[in-house]
């Protein structure tokens, strides 16, 4: 049997699922099981009462180890179709430097390195997000993330100028409450607990302050952190309308013209991922229709036939 197909054939499963593909669907089931129980095990180990069935948990939790090590160890070897514009050696190493690598590596090394540090077990529940695109034809959490990148330089500058507030009101706090209550304001970080469950409108009430003047700045600081809080989540807002309406179709003057095509048998894209498309052609899929249900496609999307596609080229290979 050809070791190339027979690693193109692993590649495939391994991958994100599609319905389709009924072992690459079984093999993310069988991941996501493996992952929950994992982790339910433990949690299981930090209970007294269940101390009795330490073994079991052992033994467990060295069965779902081998199961994340030829994950990986596959993941690796296939990577070569995961960057196909690179060498196998470079592919291999993109992988390993990427995000899903490191995370994966993550999950490994605590149990023969870091297996004091139990935060760094936990890591393992971030491959549970990937393993909701199984259906990559309803992909949401794929808007959430392009929101949040197309939207990450005015979050950043809001919650910058969140910061710098908190540690101006932490300052004011301190010269206004110090001689009332030493012991609780002590330095001028001592009053970033409370300017954090202020500025939050969270008020958990065990630092407060005494003073008239505290009690005044307090009002304004509380003012203003509603009023600022409130920033990031209406620019985060306004960001999903505009994907929304770029989704509808209704683009505004001066952007790419889309370009829209019907998936037919000869088509060289059938059976192609959006990112794989992307690297071959240079061409970035915006919006795909299948059953009537027009979205907007991941990187894993798998185009196939009877699919409508709308597209443009990018500027840079154009």
């Amino acid at each position: 049997m050809d070791l190339d197909r027979v690693k193109k054939r692993v590649f495939d499963i391994i991958q994100i699922g599609n319905f389709s593909d009924i072992p690459s669907r079984v093999f993310d089931i069988i991941l996501v099981f493996v992952i929950l129980l994992n982790i339910t095990v433990m949690f299981l180990e930090t209970f007294d009462a269940f101390s009795a069935y330490s073994g079991l948990f052992d033994a467990i939790e060295t069965v779902t180890l081998v199961f994340f090590c030829i994950e990986y160890i596959l993941r690796i070897w296939t990577a070569e179709y995961l960057y196909p514009r690179r060498t196998k050696k470079d592919a291999r190493i993109r992988f390993l430097y990427s995000f899903d690598g490191i995370v994966d590596l993550l999950t490994i090394l605590p149990f023969f390195f870091l297996s004091g540090f139990i935060a760094f077990r936990m890591l393992r529940v971030v491959r549970i997000f990937h393993l909701f695109r199984i259906n990559a034809n309803y992909d949401s959490f794929n808007v959430i993330t392009s929101v949040l990148w197309d939207k990450k330089n005015q979050i950043f500058s809001s919650l910058f100028i969140i910061f710098i507030l908190m540690l101006a009101s932490s300052l004011c706090m301190y010269s206004a409450e110090h001689d009332a209550q030493p012991d609780l304001f002590r330095n001028a970080f001592s009053g970033i607990w409370w300017s954090v469950s202020a500025l939050l409108t969270v008020g958990y009430g065990d630092i407060y302050p005494v003073t008239v003047t505290g009690r005044i700045l307090a009002v304004i600081i509380s003012f203003l952190g509603v009023g600022l809080v409130a920033v990031p989540t209406g620019i985060i807002s306004a960001g999903f309308v505009e994907n929304y309406t770029r989704a509808a179709g209704t683009a505004k003057d001066g952007e790419i013209p889309l370009v829209q095509i019907h998936v037919g048998i000869d088509s060289a894209w059938n059976g192609k991922k959006v990112s794989q498309i992307h690297d071959l052609y240079g061409i970035s899929i915006v919006l795909a229709s299948r059953s009537g249900r027009v979205f907007k496609p991941g990187d894993d999307f798998r185009v196939e036939i009877g699919d409508r596609i709308a597209y443009y080229i990018d500027a840079a290979d154009q």
